[in-house]
């Protein structure tokens, strides 16, 4: 069957790949001219299977009050003119029981060891280089009271099967020895959790599926074709101008914050929202201060991964619809934040901002799985957790596009039963 894949981002490119191991012919569609330059460019670096609260939690509405007007918040909400910004962040506020939470946490711990398994053999079935460090993540705190939170979220998590840990301020230090003169009280602590480059990643396995026969089309995706209940074709914006409608037999949309635009026309609701992040990357200046182990400042939402010679450091979130402007002020608040933990570490002078949109659902839980027409399926909203979930949806998408039901006990989209296809709550 000849599968076409909407996007080859981290999302898209896994989905190729394990859509070719599972005997598919295999297209991928991309507006970029190479893979992975857009969401998956510069992220924080994380595989964080154990670290995956959600952002709808019962203690962000308090916060999202606090931060309102604050241009360095770490979620920034910028009010708009825009129907979908505000039914989005009335679903967000919806998922932010205590009920809703722990079924959206273990959603995304099933699918997070799921993939961290998928990428662990699929590196050592191809050898695939990027940057990759195995040493744990760190989550860390420099407030008593923000430790004290974090003992029930680890205990959940441990419940979903994460050997997550509660560690004093001296084992912090001795897992990481640039904290030792950070004024840390406490931390969790994951030694199976991973960190690599999502970028060479992505731009790696599209190579190995080059050589699979996945073939890389560039054009920008405009509309989808609907007949008879099926995609009869997708029409495409070529490099050139010139227009063309492309044909498979099967369509999978991993089109990230776009996906829901696409959708949209078909009848297809998706809470997806852009959620701009931003990341800072320092080429290292002194390897005795700087950091090894991947590690998370809870307070400032935070993420710190070394990737070779080079610190990367990312994190807040902005709701601004589809605005990729770069906010200098809130790349150079996590700079500051950055130096104040590690002085010296990085080079302040030769820093690389960055910054791109997230693909969010309300409940950080992603679309994955068929829709109403027969031959369309999802891999899209996967939020600040896509380069953790890749391997794990990119799996799990081939399972089902092949008519085989996926490895695990996830929500999946579109459920087939009796009476045709169930769309979800979040799906509708």
């Amino acid at each position: 069957m000849h599968v076409l894949v909407l996007g080859a981002g981290v999302i898209g490119v896994a989905s190729a790949w394990y859509l070719s191991k599972a005997g598919h012919e295999v297209t991928l569609l991309e507006r970029h001219d190479a893979a992975g330059l857009e969401t998956s460019f510069a992220n924080g670096g994380q595989i964080s299977v154990s670290h995956a609260q959600p952002w709808a939690n019962p203690r962000v509405p308090r916060k999202v009050l606090k931060w309102l007007g604050r241009e360095e918040a770490p979620l920034l909400f910028r009010p708009r003119a825009d129907l979908a910004q505000w039914l989005w962040g009335l679903a967000f506020l919806r998922e932010c029981t205590p009920a809703r939470t722990a079924h959206n946490i273990r959603q995304l711990v099933t699918l997070g060891l799921y993939s961290r398994a998928g990428l662990q053999e699929l590196r050592a079935e191809t050898g695939i280089e990027y940057d990759h460090l195995a040493r744990g993540i760190l989550h860390f705190y420099t407030s008593e009271r923000e430790l004290g939170y974090a003992v029930e979220s680890t205990r959940v998590m441990r419940e979903h099967g994460c050997d997550l840990e509660m560690v004093n301020a001296r084992r912090c230090a001795e897992i990481e020895p640039a904290l030792s003169n950070v004024p840390v009280v406490g931390g969790s602590w994951t030694p199976s959790d991973e960190s690599g480059d999502a970028h060479k990643f992505t731009q790696g396995l599209a190579a190995l599926a080059a050589k699979r026969g996945v073939q890389l089309r560039t054009g920008r995706t405009l509309a989808l074709g609907a007949e008879g209940g099926r995609i009869a074709g997708v029409r495409v914006a070529r490099a050139d101008g010139r227009e063309q409608v492309l044909h498979a037999d099967a369509y999978l949309v991993c089109l990230g914050s776009y996906s829901p635009l696409l959708m949209r026309p078909l009848g297809i609701g998706l809470a997806i929202y852009p959620l701009k992040g931003y990341s800072v990357t320092l080429p290292v200046a002194d390897r005795a201060r700087a950091y090894t182990v991947s590690m998370t400042d809870d307070e400032h939402k935070l993420v710190f991964s070394r990737l070779g010679e080079r610190l990367r450091i990312a994190g807040t979130a902005e709701l601004n619809g589809y605005n990729t402007e770069l906010n200098e002020v809130r790349c150079r608040a996590i700079l500051r934040r950055t130096l104040e933990l590690f002085a010296g570490a990085g080079d302040p002078e030769r820093a690389q901002f960055w910054t791109g949109l997230r693909p969010a659902t309300p409940s950080n839980v992603p679309y994955i799985g068929a829709t109403r027409y027969a031959n369309l399926y999802l891999n899209s909203g996967h939020g600040t957790l896509g380069w953790t979930h890749a391997c794990g949806s990119g799996r799990a998408i081939a399972d089902i596009v092949s008519g085989r039901k996926p490895e695990i006990d996830f929500a999946f989209t579109g459920v087939r039963s009796a009476r045709g296809i169930v769309i979800p709550a979040h799906a509708a």
